[in-house]
């Protein structure tokens, strides 16, 4: 699903799979009615991508977005990261165009606009004082 839609839907070509998905958390939610994955995303441990924990590869299956379902899969990787894993802070880099939607989630943009894969990234920090 990752490469249908960040290879193939975005028309980006890079490595998909790497060795990060060994050591990373995956959470993931079926269709209740087939079974089917219908949306991911990845908690990588602190010093992967960041010196922080972070959340990367956030996808929900074309068919089923505009139903609010990242915005659900996003607050369940922050708690298990704060509940579950004790940590406090939490980085990704997330698409220009989603700035909103990440610091409507409590993530604060810190670093200034950069390419990654030929799309507009920032880097957001998520941290609790």
């Amino acid at each position: 699903m990752r490469a249908e839609v960040f290879v193939v839907e975005q028309n980006c070509a890079y490595q998909d799979l790497d060795d990060k998905d060994k050591c990373a958390y995956h959470l993931f939610l079926e269709d209740e009615d087939n079974s089917t994955v219908i949306a991911l995303l990845r908690i990588l441990p602190e010093n992967i991508a960041y010196d922080d924990m972070a959340i990367g590869r956030v996808i929900v299956k074309k068919s089923h977005r505009g139903q609010g379902i990242s915005r659900i899969m996003m607050k369940k990787a922050i708690a298990f990261i704060i509940e579950n894993l004790g940590k406090k802070r939490i980085r990704l880099s997330g698409q220009a165009y989603l700035t909103e939607f990440y610091e409507d989630l409590g993530f604060e943009k810190v670093s200034g606009l950069y390419l990654e894969d030929g799309i507009d990234h920032y880097e957001f920090l998520y941290e609790i004082e």
